[in-house]
């Protein structure tokens, strides 16, 4: 069974940093990705990385800001946030790709992915 935990969320002031962390079980070798979902919305795509890194996706308007990294020895996958805004206040999810889209283009929607973490909050102080 495979787990995502999510870390590194908090308060912080408008133009501040934070960086995510997610911590899978097991060796995972699959494209990995973030997500958020603010209050009184549907739950939307930041970023995605494929199995070794070496191609990320980012939502258009995050692009510049957000960095998503992962460590395949460590298992983990991360999003470092820079200069971040009030709108960006949400519960940020880590993702994992569903085997079914193996070999297929980075994924960007939540269908394509078949495991979540329970979220971490961020909220971002005006």
């Amino acid at each position: 069974q495979v787990q995502l935990v999510e870390s590194g969320g908090g308060l912080v002031q408008a133009g501040g940093s934070l960086r995510l962390s997610c911590a899978a079980s097991g060796r995972t070798f699959s494209s990995m990705g973030w997500f958020r979902q603010a209050p009184g919305k549907e739950r939307e795509f930041v970023a995605a990385t494929s199995w070794n890194g070496g191609i990320t996706s980012y939502a258009d308007s995050l692009k510049g800001r957000f960095t998503i990294s992962r460590d395949n020895a460590k298992n983990t996958v991360s999003l470092q946030m820079n200069s971040l805004k009030p709108e960006d206040t949400a519960i940020y999810y880590c993702a994992r790709q569903n085997p079914i889209f193996y070999g297929g283009s980075l994924p960007r929607t939540e269908g394509e992915y078949a495991y979540w973490g329970q979220g971490t909050q961020v909220t971002v102080s005006s």
